[in-house]
């Protein structure tokens, strides 16, 4: 009877759907910041919406590089081996470490501003092979013109960045572009690890009259010591990462990271139900935010424009 009952239990086993801890999906990030936090949990809101949940039928997983390229790779390597149904990296460093390790597997990026010039895919109308993703190039025309909106006296913009990213050398060069047509110089001061952050910012001091950060990983992982830097000296600093204004950034007219996750699972999405990767257009993320910061700006000896706090979607206070 009980060999009856064993038989009749794999039979039914067998026949029942294969539940979606089938399904994985692995994030990666190069770092632990606010912004890359939202687009992680922005991904599984998206995954939800569409009727992929953790513990009932998804098994979502996602590992933090804490700065490191190496063991980004690492995680890449680890992630290809594993074999999930898609791989979500988030930041150029990751995204690039995890397109070197696997030809198979779909992988989405997101929050990666040059994924033709990280030579993540050739063309973003047509990626090709297995890749895809979302781009959150800034508005960089549009930091400039708020620069001097708020700060209309300023003659140059100092731009703290990661030199090893490939990210924010792509947007220095669209900086100079758009500062020289608003008759602005720019001065570079390089960060290569968090570390590095404070020091870098206290270059700028006398150098230029506002600091600007782009979505540049290493400087906003360790915003607040530029941010003491800036507030000690005068020094008017804008962000191209709202989720900085609340760590101390004057202002910052960009994207919400938790909308660009939404907009990055819903192409994980489309590929869990059967789309090739190569196949989707790489689309530059959609929606930006103004975002101020009164305290900050006290700091800083700067006096917010009426047409500013008007326009502006949410004023810390």
């Amino acid at each position: 009877m009980r060999s009856v009952l064993l038989a009749l239990a794999a039979t039914v086993a067998l026949s029942l759907p294969a539940r979606a801890d089938d399904v994985t999906v692995a994030v990666t990030a190069i770092v632990e910041h606010p912004a890359l936090d939202a687009v992680r949990d922005g991904v599984k809101d998206a995954l939800a919406e569409a009727g992929y949940k953790e513990g009932e039928n998804l098994k979502f997983l996602y590992e933090s590089a804490q700065g490191n390229p190496a063991t980004a790779a690492q995680i890449a390597r680890q992630f290809a081996g594993e074999g999930p149904n898609v791989i979500v990296p988030i930041s150029t460093p990751s995204a690039q470490a995890v397109v070197s390790s696997t030809h198979d597997i779909p992988v989405v990026f997101t929050a990666v501003s040059d994924p033709v010039g990280a030579q993540l895919v050739t063309d973003m109308e047509k990626p090709g092979a297995n890749v895809t993703g979302i781009s959150d190039m800034s508005p960089v025309a549009e930091h400039v013109a708020l620069i001097k909106e708020i700060v209309p006296s300023a003659k140059s913009i100092g731009y703290l960045y990661n030199s090893g990213e490939a990210n924010s050398v792509s947007l220095l060069a669209v900086l100079k572009t758009e500062a020289e047509k608003a008759g602005l110089t720019v001065v570079e001061s390089a960060a290569t690890k968090s570390a590095e952050v404070q020091g870098a910012a206290r270059a700028l001091v006398g150098r230029a009259d506002v600091i600007y950060v782009p979505t540049d990983n290493t400087i906003i992982s360790a915003l607040e010591g530029a941010v003491a830097v800036a507030e000690e000296a005068k020094l008017p600093l804008f962000t191209a990462d709202t989720d900085s204004v609340a760590r101390g950034s004057l202002a910052a007219l960009g994207f919400n990271y938790r909308d660009v996750g939404k907009q990055t699972g819903e192409v994980v999405v489309r590929i869990l139900k059967g789309e090739n990767p190569g196949d989707i257009p790489v689309r530059i993320a959609a929606g930006s935010d103004l975002v101020v910061n009164k305290a900050a700006a006290a700091k800083m000896g700067v006096t917010f424009p009426e047409s500013v706090l008007k326009r502006a979607n949410r004023v810390v206070e």
